[in-house]
């Protein structure tokens, strides 16, 4: 005899409705976790895995058929990403789309063959893949103890930066944040090696980072205790103008304590006379410090090698490896001629962290600077090179030194378009200023502001501006190890097109 269908559900209704009173009476949600429950399944895992892989190669892989800057107004983004955080949590791969579609594409695309703007970022994949894991093993580089693993590999990757900068065995260091963070450190180590001084004053050319001036102010040196010194026609450090200021200086009892060089500014990729600053620096006794953020890593070409001569003179040089040696951010470093000064000015002994120490010869990062908690950087850099070895991250960074000069001869032999600056790394600084028209310097910077909107908004390209002792500057970094002269060229005939529409416009 068959059953009365109201029967049967009424009958399936109850029965749900006693497991979900179980469940209660568990601890449980309706869904079968417990509320605090965090967790996926296995399977949820590698399907939310799977698709957060698929849209990176689709990214990556369709790159130099988009543009390569897109963004989006405060107000606009608000509206879609705003308001107070969801109680109930959403399915983890709408959010995931959501991220994808409406969050990560409105920026600056670093890692796209023809972004020049600022100093890019070209990512390997194994690098990002390491990032991936280390999040995932939820490692904190921070003591032997706490990370072992990754702590050696620190140590392995820092001496292949101490030997490619020419140190002796005495040299070494950490990974750092980026170069921000790496020249607080150095001129706080340098701050002890001088005794701490009272009045300390630190020097840097008209050409440094801006980040030097905030890491001496917060190493202590007073704002009007930051000299900065004039540079020459080709944008490096007057040496005699850096003897004048220290001798002024040590006269009205100030403490000279470090000298920052530039090994690759931002704004031209001019190099300060090395060598000389360093003979300047031993005679007085004086900390160099080499911002290499930028150009540290040419060190691993012959070229490279000549521009940089003088560079192991140092008593410290900061790298990025998230710039020109393809890791994702966070990648920089700071490596020492004799790394105790960081052990000297960092290592603070704490009750919490007592039994964290190894013994001899097993460093603990964390006391050598800033951070406790700390990414494993090491990892991405070390998988990188393991992946692809040396032959073709030195290629890599040669492809965008020989492309720099590359462009600096075509602009040469434009009609429309100046060389504002020596090329000597992978920047080049030009500006739209053809052949036989008297323009005006005001003229002049209007057209290329024009150029610099235009590119901004309607190319399929991006590049940044500079100012060069007042005069305004294009300028285009080169150094994506998926450039090519064909993405060069192309930028520059858009630059001399636009100029020559914006100079018939006025």
């Amino acid at each position: 005899m068959l059953e009365d269908p109201g029967v049967v559900q009424v009958a399936a209704m109850s029965s749900r409705r006693s497991r979900d009173i179980a469940k209660c009476d568990r601890g449980l949600t309706m869904d079968g976790t417990a509320p605090g429950d965090l967790t996926m399944t296995p399977q949820a895992m590698r399907q939310l895995a799977a698709k957060a892989t698929e849209a990176l190669v689709e990214r990556i892989t369709g790159l130099g058929n988009e543009k390569a800057w897109d963004g989006e107004f405060r107000n606009v983004l608000e509206g879609q990403l705003g308001g107070p955080p969801p109680e109930a949590g959403l399915p983890a791969e709408d959010v995931l789309a959501l991220a994808v579609q409406e969050v990560l594409p409105f920026a600056a695309r670093l890692d796209h063959p023809r972004f020049f703007g600022f100093v890019p970022s070209s990512p390997t994949w194994p690098g990002v893949i390491a990032d991936f894991l280390a999040a995932g093993f939820n490692i904190n580089s921070c003591t032997w103890l706490v990370s072992s693993g990754t702590g050696q590999l620190e140590l392995v990757v820092t001496d292949w930066m101490r030997r490619w900068i020419g140190y002796p065995e005495t040299g070494g260091g950490l990974l750092t944040s980026g170069g921000s963070a790496a020249s607080v450190e150095a001129i706080v180590a340098a701050r002890e090696a001088a005794g701490h001084p009272d009045r300390p004053v630190v020097y840097m050319s008209d050409q440094s980072h801006g980040a030097l001036k905030r890491a001496a102010l917060i190493a202590g040196a007073r704002r009007d205790h930051i000299r900065v010194v004039p540079s020459d026609a080709n944008f490096r450090m007057d040496v005699r103008e850096l003897a004048r200021q220290v001798a002024r200086d040590r006269d009205d009892g100030l403490q000279p304590v470090a000298v920052c060089v530039n090994a690759g500014t931002a704004s031209t990729g001019s190099i300060d006379p090395l060598p000389a600053i360093a003979d300047f620096c031993e005679q007085e006794g004086i900390w160099l410090h080499a911002d290499a953020a930028y150009g540290g890593f040419a060190l691993v070409t012959e070229r490279g090698q000549e521009l940089l001569d003088g560079i192991d003179r140092a008593d410290s040089v900061g790298l990025d490896a998230h710039k020109w040696f393809f890791q994702p951010y966070e990648a920089g470093a700071l490596i020492l001629k004799d790394k105790k000064h960081l052990e000297d000015a960092f290592a603070i002994g704490n009750d919490v962290l007592q039994d964290t120490v190894w013994g001899k010869n097993h460093p603990n990062f964390a006391d050598r600077g800033q951070q406790l908690s700390r990414q494993a950087r090491a990892l991405k850099i070390w998988m990188s090179v393991r992946t692809f070895g040396m032959a073709r991250f030195r290629a890599a960074v040669q492809n965008g030194l020989d492309l720099a000069h590359r462009a600096a001869a075509y602009v040469d032999d434009s009609p429309v378009l100046e060389l504002m600056a020596p090329v000597s790394l992978g920047i080049v600084c030009f500006r739209v200023n053809p052949a036989g028209r008297d323009c005006s310097e005001e003229t002049l910077e209007k057209i290329n502001r024009t150029v610099l909107a235009r590119v901004f908004w309607d190319d399929l390209a991006f590049f940044s501006s500079t100012s060069l002792k007042g005069v305004f500057s294009l300028r285009m970094c080169i150094l994506n190890h998926t450039t090519t002269w064909d993405d060069v060229r192309r930028t520059l005939e858009a630059s001399s097109d636009l100029g020559e529409e914006a100079l018939a416009d006025l």
